[in-house]
């Protein structure tokens, strides 16, 4: 995947996470944004992993832990979905870490629980992955 494909990728997601909150507002339970939104990339023709388990490897052996990413999409973008009065810095070192043990170079932190999902909602993380890409 190239940079312009990625981003083309994070417009999607992004229309398809404020499609739901239009229709939802704030206020519901995480899982319900999950679901619907879930729905709405289904819609979308966007290719996903539900809750994937994430591998950790530690010293040449992989520990079994019980790691899930909300959403990882097409194998290149995790998306972290919360439901929260207010995103806290543990929420940024999840979703960090997640991209850092899948390699994904894109990282989208989504909280429903505002007034507009994309402008205070919803926050674009880039790693080193992300610079190796064309």
């Amino acid at each position: 995947m190239n940079k312009l494909k990625l981003k083309d990728l994070v417009y999607k997601v992004n229309g398809a996470a404020i499609e739901v909150h239009k229709a939802l507002g704030p206020g519901l339970l995480e899982s319900v944004y999950h679901k619907c939104l879930m729905h709405e990339l289904q819609l979308r023709g966007v290719d996903f992993y539900p809750e994937m388990s994430i591998p950790v490897r530690y010293k040449d052996i992989e520990i079994n832990t019980q790691l899930k990413c909300d959403l990882f999409i097409e194998n290149c973008l995790v998306v972290e979905l919360k439901a929260v009065d207010e995103v806290l810095p543990i929420h940024q070192a999840q979703l960090l870490s997640y991209m850092k043990l899948l390699k994904a170079p894109m990282g989208l932190l989504i909280n429903f629980n505002c007034v507009n999902v994309f402008n205070a909602g919803q926050k674009t993380y880039v790693n080193e992955f992300y610079e190796v890409l064309s």
